[in-house]
């Protein structure tokens, strides 16, 4: 736990995931906001001795655990529900909307296939993940990224990136030839996310160590460059807060950006908060929904028969295919074989979980491990309350769940009755 002007970063329980974990997902859907995924990938050599020319094939294993979270209990807030062993799992989402009343996971896995999940619900309020439906792309292939379409306008322009360093959009109404090409990253573009809340911004990461910002209608500049001393794996926008960036830095952690000046007036995007992890990499990290009210939905419908999806806005689901020889791939399997063994008062008293005195007095999570910013840079003194978010790290396989909480939020709660529990400051 650490404090500051900013405001405080405090973790909230480490889970052991046994496997290495490199994807974390909240479920966005309203009523099942408590749900957190985390998928893991391990690299096991075959059971024979491998042949000195490489030609025998790695194993990659994976494992999928669904989580629950409970305010309620403070010491361990989040518990195990499900756990399913299968191919690595390199990337995964939850579908925004239910499809015909069910809550949908995609995943993308290493044996080069795409698979849906549906959530059931249990008796005594648990819930289990089971599979309806697969696809396999390429056997050779390593399917390392998946994305569910909104059917907002950037869906027709696709953004792609790869280790030929180019960023590329491309027409999905007429596909062949790219709309944009941009060359500005140095290194592979491993991580590509659209704004849902605003059309046209997009922010890109890569292994150069860089986040980049764009305005697509203007491709040949970025509206900001931000280092950030660490591959870029992954990046997520705040549900509702839509100027703060959330990225998965690799061995540098993770940060904390917020991006309002860089898109408003086209100034630096701020690093808010960094977090180093020892000894880890950082490649999954999401913001949770919980305690952020949804807007109402569009219907959609489901076909059993091809399990196929559809909507009013013609949403459908994205996937990223990388070839068989990929060095995002090489990468990832070098790491795993040198692995080491304006909020309502009531919502925000909803959200405040008081810290525990193991955590209180825990050296990995002292305040030198983590650097925060003053929240004056934010323009207009705008409120970001308090969040929660969870990331998951390879060398350590650890699941991290944390409380991001700015001091406007224990300002505003202070005079409520809140109870906030214990803080260094």
């Amino acid at each position: 736990m650490a404090g500051s002007r900013a405001g405080t970063l405090r973790v909230l329980q480490a889970v052991d995931t046994e496997l290495t974990a490199d994807s974390v997902e909240w479920c966005p859907v309203e009523g099942y906001q408590h749900l957190l995924a985390c998928g893991t990938y391990q690299l096991q050599a075959p059971r024979d001795q491998p042949a000195l020319d490489g030609s025998e094939p790695q194993v990659r294993l994976g494992r999928l655990y669904l989580f629950s979270f409970s305010e309620h209990n403070t010491a361990k807030p989040l518990l195990e529900v499900q756990r399913r062993d299968s191919s690595a799992v390199l990337d995964m989402k939850w579908c925004h909307i239910p499809v015909s009343g069910h809550v949908l996971l995609g995943l993308a896995n290493a044996s080069g296939s795409i698979g849906l999940l549906r959530l059931m619900e249990c008796e005594n309020n648990s819930y289990t993940l089971q599979p309806i439906s697969s696809l396999t792309l390429d056997e050779s292939c390593l399917s390392l990224s998946m994305d569910w379409s909104t059917g907002k306008s950037m869906d027709f322009c696709l953004p792609t990136g790869g280790d030929d360093c180019l960023l590329r959009g491309w027409d999905t109404r007429m596909l062949g030839t790219p709309v944009f090409t941009s060359k500005r990253h140095s290194m592979g573009v491993c991580s590509i996310q659209s704004s849902p809340h605003q059309e046209h911004i997009l922010a890109t990461g890569s292994y150069d160590e860089h986040v980049l910002l764009w305005d697509t209608r203007n491709i040949r500049q970025p509206l900001a460059d931000v280092p950030v001393q660490g591959g870029v794996w992954r990046l997520k926008w705040h549900p509702v807060h839509h100027h703060l960036l959330l990225a998965a830095c690799m061995h540098n952690g993770f940060k904390i950006l917020n991006c309002q000046k860089a898109i408003e007036e086209k100034q630096d995007i701020t690093v808010l908060t960094s977090h180093k992890m020892p000894n880890s990499l950082v490649y999954g990290a999401d913001w949770s929904w919980l305690f952020h009210s949804m807007k109402p939905t569009p219907t959609w419908s489901f076909d059993q028969n091809d399990m196929g999806v559809k909507a009013a806005d013609h949403s459908s689901l994205k996937v990223t295919e990388e070839p068989p020889v990929h060095s995002q791939e090489q990468t990832m399997d070098r790491q795993v074989e040198g692995s080491p063994s304006a909020h309502t008062r009531a919502e925000l008293k909803a959200s405040l979980l008081p810290l525990t005195e193991d955590m209180k007095n825990s050296k990995d999570y002292s305040s030198s491990s983590v650097k925060t910013r003053d929240l004056s840079h934010c323009s207009g003194g705008q409120n970001f309350g308090n969040s929660l978010l969870a990331t998951c790290s390879f060398y350590d396989h650890v699941l991290h769940l944390w409380k991001w909480e700015t001091n406007q939020a224990r300002t505003l709660c202070s005079g409520t009755g809140c109870d906030l529990g214990s803080a260094d400051h």
